[in-house]
């Protein structure tokens, strides 16, 4: 019942934002807005408070080091494979993209600190700092290399060293090594401030989908939806079984890997060469699956 109850509210969320931007409440200025909060203060907050006092050797565990870049890696290769019908480069690329790149940021890490907690969410955000470093870089390369785009890959990689979530993860793992201890009432604050990445980042990620006729594809959406939301935190579990890896590990990077497609494969698509149509139809598909599935998997986790 309790899983009911939290699946609702994601839900509800998310089609609260998709109905606020219908009736512009949120314009794509306040969505940017939104996002941008939860982006540089709630989520960087949530991922530093989960990590600064937590054992070294916990967060940085061989399993965890080595089972993030296979899950990923594994997962693209399989979408390599089911993405070789697509006749158009930029369906191919966007296919492949999407079925690996997943939204663990604005809804893993903070879905993670909600349902299975603190440990968890320190697991999760170093799952969510080895993954930027991974498939960030595939992404890009895979969009430019298929779609022979005009892009500096150089400039694209050196934004991500800007990134605000990896930024706190490595505050947040200098000060595990220090032994940093932070007064209660900052402790506290952190608390308070990441309790808002996931509502926050539902508001936006529902204000930000887009769904039209124009990229429709039922059989490419289908094997994205599938490998995305289903094969990938299938791999998670057998990779992370097969790692020994702590009972937290991996309940969290199964529920992490099976977060939807993230929304910015759908920039980085537009930017680079990608059906953007298609990759906003996959976006949302990716995104109610997941959250249907979610349930599941909590209640079994």
């Amino acid at each position: 019942m309790e899983v009911l109850r939290r699946l609702v509210v994601l839900l509800a969320l998310l089609g609260l934002g998709l109905a606020a931007r219908r009736v512009g409440l949120l314009t794509d200025r306040r969505t940017d807005w939104l996002t941008t909060v939860a982006f540089y203060v709630a989520l960087p907050a949530l991922v530093f408070g989960a990590t600064y006092d937590r054992p070294l050797g916990e967060l940085l565990s061989p399993s965890l080091v080595a089972g993030v870049p296979l899950v990923i890696t594994t997962t693209a290769a399989l979408a390599w494979v089911v993405a070789r019908r697509e006749p158009a480069h930029s369906r191919r690329s966007v296919a492949i993209v999407q079925s690996y790149h997943a939204n663990l940021g604005f809804l893993g890490v903070p879905l993670v600190a909600l349902t299975l907690g603190g440990e968890a969410t320190a697991v999760a955000s170093v799952v969510l700092g080895l993954s930027l470093l991974t498939h960030v870089p595939l992404t890009i390369v895979t969009l430019v290399a298929i779609n022979d785009a005009d892009a500096s890959v150089r400039d694209e990689l050196a934004a991500l060293a800007r990134n605000p979530v990896l930024v706190s993860l490595a505050a947040g793992l200098l000060g595990s090594a220090a032994g940093l201890s932070l007064p209660s009432v900052a402790d506290a604050s952190l608390g308070v401030l990441g309790e808002f990445a996931l509502p926050l980042a539902l508001l936006g990620v529902g204000a930000s989908l887009r769904l039209g006729t124009d990229g429709l594809d039922p059989l490419g959406t289908g094997s994205v939806v599938a490998l995305k939301v289903a094969v990938m935190p299938a791999v998670a579990f057998v990779v992370f079984s097969l790692l020994a890896a702590s009972q937290a590990a991996l309940s969290t990077a199964v529920l992490m890997f099976g977060m939807p497609s993230a929304v910015s494969t759908y920039v980085y698509a537009n930017e680079l060469g990608g059906d953007a149509d298609f990759a906003s139809v996959n976006v949302f598909a990716t995104t109610v699956a997941s959250l249907l599935l979610v349930a599941a998997a909590i209640q079994v986790l």
